[in-house]
Order: C-alpha cells, then structure tokens, then sequence
C-alpha cells in the first residue's frame, strides 16, 4: 500500500514555524537585541500559522502554498540576517555623474 504524498501546506507551515524558532533561537545565541518590533512580529506570525496555518489573509498577498506572504518572508529573512550578524549598514547614495575614460 502507497503512502499518500505529503501535504504541502503542512510542509509550509512546518517550514515556517521552523525558520521563525530558528531566528529566535539565533538572536538568543548570539546576545543580538531584537528591536520590540521584531520580537512583536515574530511572535504574532507565529501565533497565526500555529491557529490558520498560514500567516496572511488576503490571498493575492502570498502564493497559495505558502504560509508566510512575500513581505513576511522579506522581513524574517532580515531578522535572520540581524541575529547572525550579517545586516548590513543600508548605504544612500545621491545620483552621482559618470567617471569619463581618459582619452587618447
């Protein structure tokens, strides 16, 4: 007897669940500050997978597989980054000439 194929929801939102404990755990384990923003933020998605599993309601905001939308996921990616230490400094630039080559 064949065994069904795994749900891709619940794979989604194992996968979610997942990254939003490992960034937790991350910033724990390397003493970084989540802003009280990011730790707001981070516990209510969670909360919302856990209870809908996925974290957004509006169905045009994520694909339908998923379990975070694409702003969720941009913002859990930047918190990961943070707690390892990898952000970056956001660097402005004005608009600025082009270097001419020197001719000969």
């Amino acid at each position: 007897m064949k065994k069904a194929p795994p749900d891709p929801r619940a794979q989604a939102k194992r996968a979610a669940l997942n990254a939003l404990k490992r960034a937790r755990r991350e910033a724990a384990r390397t003493g970084v500050e989540l802003s009280e923003w990011e730790g707001e933020f981070l516990g209510s998605v969670e909360d919302r997978v856990k209870t809908y599993g996925r974290a957004f309601g509006d169905p045009e905001k994520g694909a339908p597989g998923q379990a975070l939308s694409a702003l969720q996921h941009r913002k859990l990616k930047e918190i990961s980054a943070k707690a390892k230490g990898e952000k970056k400094p956001m660097v402005r630039r004005g608009f600025a000439r082009k270097q001419r080559e020197a001719e000969d």
